[in-house]
């Protein structure tokens, strides 16, 4: 057990705890820190954590956290650190928590593993037609002329394009290694060589089979996928989004679908829950799942772990292995 178990107070939805804070993720927690895991600060003008936010060294956050303003601040006077058991802060750390130089820690590079693992299996299954294939077989039950239909459909030598080198768009470049596919990156701020091609964005919409987005929600990055983009695809082109929704204009998107001239693989959409009406729920070009490329069921463990590891690096003196500074918060999600 540590010998410095800083105080600590759960805060996110207590719907996120029961899923979270189980089994070997709970004893661990109980042996790095000094923490009820039964009380978790939904509200934090809730009476019932008035006690454990005044003494509280460390929040452990994740998920539905409420933002910890300026007056939350005021009535945790010996809070000194938050550790995010989830991927962006940017919604619960507010100014007031960099005024007073807390230490930040998120578990995004836990959460990228998943949506780099979707996002590889979609890039290998749209290269292959997989679902097309699939669809057709069940409504057509005869033989199907695939290579009339899919002309040089397959992986072997297809290019894919990762826009943003973000956590989760280096682990997909990564993934991709063992493939015989030609990658190329699109990041204006990537300085460090990944071992593919660096490549203007105009040039990897003109360039790839399959486009994979990767870039954070910033104002700027708004419809970064736009239909000046979208009609430079090639033909029979494939769309990934598992990033935001705002970051591809959804009508242009939709009009290029129902020509048929594009696929898309979409785990967000914009907004997240489409209506019922959406055509986007009936394109047959369209792969739409309801945003599960992130931690779910099992996964979660992976985030509350590194989460704990951060704790127990706090604990010992240690700087965070997972540290988010300041500075970051203009390039990352």
């Amino acid at each position: 057990m540590t010998e410095n178990r800083p105080k600590t107070l759960l805060a996110m939805g207590p719907e996120i705890a029961s899923r979270l804070v189980t089994g070997p993720v709970r004893e661990r927690l109980v042996a790095v820190a000094d923490v009820d895991p039964g009380l978790v600060a939904a509200d934090f003008a809730d009476p019932a954590v008035a006690g454990a936010l005044a003494e509280a060294e460390v929040l452990y956050t994740s998920w539905y956290c409420p933002p910890v303003t300026e007056e939350v601040l005021a009535r945790a006077p010996r809070l000194r650190a938050i550790v995010h058991a989830a991927g962006s802060v940017k919604h619960h750390v507010t100014e007031a928590c960099w005024r007073r130089g807390l230490l930040v820690s998120s578990a995004a590079a836990a959460n990228a593993e998943p949506v780099a693992e979707y996002t590889l299996a979609a890039i290998l299954f749209t290269n292959k037609r997989v679902p097309d294939i699939a669809r057709l077989y069940r409504e057509r039950r005869a033989p199907l002329d695939l290579d009339g239909l899919f002309p040089g459909f397959g992986n072997y030598r297809r290019t894919v394009g990762v826009i943003g080198a973000s956590k989760i768009g280096r682990r997909v470049i990564e993934l991709l290694r063992p493939f015989e596919l030609d990658v190329l990156v699109a990041d204006p701020y990537l300085t460090e060589d990944l071992g593919v091609p660096h490549v203007e964005l105009d040039e990897l919409f003109e360039r790839c089979e399959v486009i994979s987005v990767h870039a954070p929600a910033l104002p700027e990055t708004r419809h970064l996928v736009n239909a000046a983009r979208l009609a430079r695809m090639r033909d029979g082109a494939t769309l990934i989004n598992t990033a935001r929704g705002a970051l591809v204009d959804q009508d242009a998107l939709i009009a290029e679908l129902a020509s048929g001239r594009l696929y898309a693989v979409l785990d967000v959409t914009e907004p997240d829950l489409l209506p019922p009406g959406s055509p986007l729920y009936d394109l047959p070009n369209v792969l739409l799942t309801p945003h599960i490329a992130g931690s779910l069921g099992g996964e979660l463990a992976r985030i509350a772990d590194l989460a704990v590891d951060e704790l127990a690096r706090y604990a010992a003196g240690l700087p965070f292995a997972h540290g988010v500074a300041v500075e970051e918060l203009a390039t990352i999600a």
